[in-house]
């Protein structure tokens, strides 16, 4: 089960940040979500691995509770994401509004 998450924690990080390399800005919104989504599933395969059962698994059949630790940083995690994609988007669309453009190579009024 481990190798799976590391295959899907490692092809939605690939797609992540070739969807953020994208010249279109929603494309990259895209992209940033993705991130997010491969590290929280990171966070989720390599939380507390003891060797033997997950972390996120109900270990109270072998008489130990699971950790809550990985729980308590999955919902942290969860929350900063969505937080920093709804600012993100607002600024895709202040952006997009005020050039008429969602490719940051049109924008040619920016002074730097």
């Amino acid at each position: 089960m481990n190798v799976l998450f590391a295959i899907a924690t490692g092809v939605m990080f690939g797609l992540g940040v070739f969807q953020l390399l994208r010249r279109d800005l929603i494309k990259s919104a895209m992209g940033f979500y993705i991130l997010f989504t491969a590290i929280n599933l990171l966070f989720l395969a390599v939380g507390a691995f003891d060797g033997q059962v997950p972390a996120y698994t109900d270990n109270l059949a072998r008489g130990r509770p699971s950790d809550p630790l990985v729980q308590a940083l999955l919902l942290t995690a969860i929350v900063i994401s969505f937080g920093s994609y709804a600012f993100l988007l607002a600024l895709i669309s202040v952006s997009s509004r005020r050039y008429k453009t969602v490719n940051p190579d049109a924008v040619d009024q920016l002074k730097g």
